[in-house]
């Protein structure tokens, strides 16, 4: 049985922007407030996930200190719990576009405030092959240099890694002719994206009317990757005009079926995942996350 007042704060010690002294300030302004906190550090990948399916697993408020990648793999630990615990999140990592979504606090003390108040809203999220994510899931070149990046190099120089990552596959990929199959329609693309949220790769919007805390999913999809529609692509990201770029399409939709010949790279969340094809949808439950 969960313990409302248990807290325990997870975090990946590698994780790019780690602060350990931050998560101890969280920690004991918790306890100092009557909550039950402890801090654990993981040694290894997935073990966030191997905590929430843990039968034993107690603690009322679970608070996530890593990127992207870490909600992920704490998602997927809850998938088949009865009573999943309340979640927070402390921006970590090389990329935290959740705390974007949803504008959370990076400082000690406005953090501890956030939980002790205890506001929550639905966290939504998709799943691809039946695997949750959070934000999004593609095919193309993104989930291409997803694939190919060093881990060492990623941790070593953040998102510069994937910069580096990308000049270096750009010169020798073959693009490969993406297919979406949605609501009996076949699209035809790229790069395809499947988004949970408004932000794709940081602060760039993508769905302006897509959110984490509602339910659906949006398609975007981009059909030709030659050099002109990529600089087009970036200048609609960078611009906040994507949806009225040439050559970009973004709908809005709930299933589809991602394939490809041969099969394409997928990434989920900014980590590698599989190759099409893939089942993708809008996953039917939520969980409740603390919000300022």
């Amino acid at each position: 049985m969960l313990k409302p007042d248990k807290v325990l704060i997870v975090a990946n010690p590698t994780a790019g922007g780690y602060r350990g002294d931050l998560l101890e300030q969280v920690r004991g302004g918790l306890n100092a407030a009557g909550f039950d906190a402890t801090l654990h550090l993981t040694t290894h990948a997935g073990e966030i996930g191997e905590l929430c399916k843990n039968p034993d697993f107690d603690a009322g408020i679970l608070v996530i200190a890593g990127g992207d990648g870490s909600v992920n793999d704490a998602l997927a630990g809850l998938q088949d719990c009865p009573l999943p615990p309340t979640l927070a999140v402390i921006p970590f990592g090389t990329a935290n576009v959740l705390a974007l979504e949803l504008n959370l606090p990076r400082r000690a003390d406005e953090i501890i405030q956030m939980i002790i108040a205890g506001r929550t809203v639905s966290l939504h999220s998709g799943t691809a092959n039946s695997h949750p994510f959070v934000l999004m899931t593609s095919s193309g070149f993104d989930a291409e240099v997803v694939h190919a990046l060093p881990l060492s190099l990623k941790r070593r120089f953040g998102k510069l890694a994937y910069v580096v990552t990308a000049l270096r596959l750009i010169r020798k990929r073959s693009p490969v002719q993406l297919r979406a199959e949605v609501n009996g329609t076949m699209i035809e693309g790229k790069l395809i994206v499947v988004t949970n949220g408004r932000y794709y790769g940081g602060p760039f919007c993508v769905a302006p009317q897509a959110s984490v805390s509602h339910p659906g999913l949006y398609l975007l999809v981009l059909e030709r990757d030659d050099p002109l529609s990529i600089l087009r692509f970036a200048l609609g990201l960078v611009t906040n005009r994507l949806g009225r770029t040439k050559g970009v399409c973004v709908m809005a939709c709930d299933t589809l079926r991602l394939t490809s010949a041969p099969p394409s790279a997928v990434q989920i969340d900014g980590d590698p995942y599989g190759t099409t094809p893939a089942e993708i949808a809008a996953a039917p439950e939520s969980f409740a996350i603390i919000v300022p």
